[in-house]
């Protein structure tokens, strides 16, 4: 008797589950709505090829995916490379992605594969300055990849907002992209807390929109040499982002009593009780900054007014990894990417306060790791603050850029305005 009675599936565990909803609910939005509403299923943390392609397992079950002669796809699986080492690796997992005959043959149609780049994780895991020329690298990587195989690509830089988290000049941002990234296409996010300032009123709305296509199409008509990230750049570089991760890991990761301290001397516990974020704010349940997320990461420094991750690390590149101030400065003068760089972490330094971030030092109950951490941020900031004024030429921050250090001097009180844009 007992082998008459029905056999049954395992369970499916809650979070497959959730995911089919979910695209059920995509499958039902194209119907109404059209083929164009959705065309991607973005894989955040993407580690591995089998990452991307149990996707297709999943569109498969609800229909969005038909395997056959040749295979279609309503929706197509795209990579999100987020950590440094990620996108240290990332052309190499798209290579091994892009073999795959049956993934070639799904992409012959659109002829397009969208790639996403994580800017707030990448600084989260190792400084401004390394994010930021991982970022690069990995983009030229990516390319030659994928333009390789006979496809275009399309990047979608998860940038916006804070410094820390990729924001700055957008028109700057674009010009200083790697020759043969852009080709006309390219996707960006707007973060949520400049949708207002951005899109809010029509005629800013206008000329922001105006500002990204003329960054779009000059970046795209721009031709340079072959060789445009030269040998000499391109070691500098390299030793920069080293020296500045390791001094960045060094506060952030291994100094003993970081997180009590970050989670005294920031409004993150506040910041956590807001309903303003569309996910929790950690992504584990225990206290640790390996879990914390990104945005509400930098948030919290910026409400401190320490504002360090879209600076800190720097100072100490510059003072130990080996790259002299004279061609620091050639690379200002002559290099979109390592100009723009600057240009954003100048205005981070600017808009930062060591006053008001000691006073939240103050909260730490622990007065000796209070000390030695705002100690290592203060010295830190001072060493940024000087190199960058020796590399730039300037007496003072934003000295060339008076515009910018007016509107930064008219939302500080009055008392506080004549100091504003120096050391402190």
């Amino acid at each position: 008797m007992a082998g008459c009675w029905p056999r049954r599936s395992p369970p499916i565990p809650d979070e497959t589950a959730r995911e089919l909803e979910t695209l059920r609910t995509a499958a039902e939005v194209k119907r109404l709505y059209g083929a164009d509403a959705i065309r991607t299923y973005i894989v955040s943390n993407t580690q591995s090829v089998s990452d991307l392609l149990e996707v297709y397992v999943l569109l498969k079950e609800v229909g969005l995916y038909r395997p056959g002669v040749p295979p279609t796809a309503e929706i197509f699986s795209e990579p999100l490379f987020e950590t440094i080492e990620d996108l240290r690796a990332a052309s190499k997992t798209m290579a091994r992605y892009l073999s795959i005959p049956l993934i070639r043959e799904l992409l012959a149609g659109p002829g397009l594969q969208e790639v996403m780049i994580g800017y707030s994780d990448s600084n989260k895991d190792g400084s401004y300055l390394t994010s930021t020329w991982e970022l690069y690298k990995g983009s030229r990587a990516l390319a030659s990849v994928v333009q390789g195989e006979g496809l275009r690509l399309q990047l979608f830089h998860g940038r916006g907002g804070a410094v820390g988290r990729g924001g700055g000049s957008s028109f700057e941002a674009l010009l200083a992209q790697p020759q043969g990234t852009v080709n006309g296409r390219i996707r960006i996010t707007e973060q949520g807390e400049v949708v207002a300032n951005k899109y809010a009123d029509p005629e800013i709305a206008r000329q922001s929109l105006e500002t990204l296509t003329a960054g779009v199409v000059l970046a795209s008509l721009r031709r340079q040499a072959a060789d445009e990230l030269a040998a000499p750049h391109a070691k500098a570089m390299d030793a920069l982002a080293r020296t500045a991760m390791g001094a960045y890991r060094a506060l952030v990761y291994e100094t003993p009593g970081f997180v009590d301290y970050f989670y005294a001397a920031t409004p993150i516990a506040e910041i956590a009780d807001l309903n303003i974020g569309s996910r929790p704010t950690s992504r584990q349940a225990t206290r640790s900054i390996q879990g914390l997320r990104a945005i509400p990461w930098v948030f919290s420094w910026s409400q401190s007014r320490a504002m360090a991750p879209g600076w800190y690390g720097f100072g100490s590149a510059v003072e130990k990894g080996g790259v002299s101030i004279a061609q620091l400065r050639e690379l200002n003068e002559t290099w979109p990417f390592f100009h723009s760089m600057l240009a954003n972490m100048e205005m981070v330094l600017a808009k930062s306060d060591l006053a008001i971030a000691g006073r939240y030092a103050g909260l730490v109950e622990d007065r000796a790791l209070a000390e030695s951490v705002f100690g290592d941020i203060r010295a830190e900031w001072e060493r940024t603050h000087a190199a960058l004024l020796e590399i730039t030429g300037q007496t003072q921050l934003l000295e060339k850029n008076p515009d910018l250090a007016a509107v930064i001097r008219s939302r500080l009180p009055t008392s506080t305005r004549s100091t504003t844009c120096r050391s402190s």
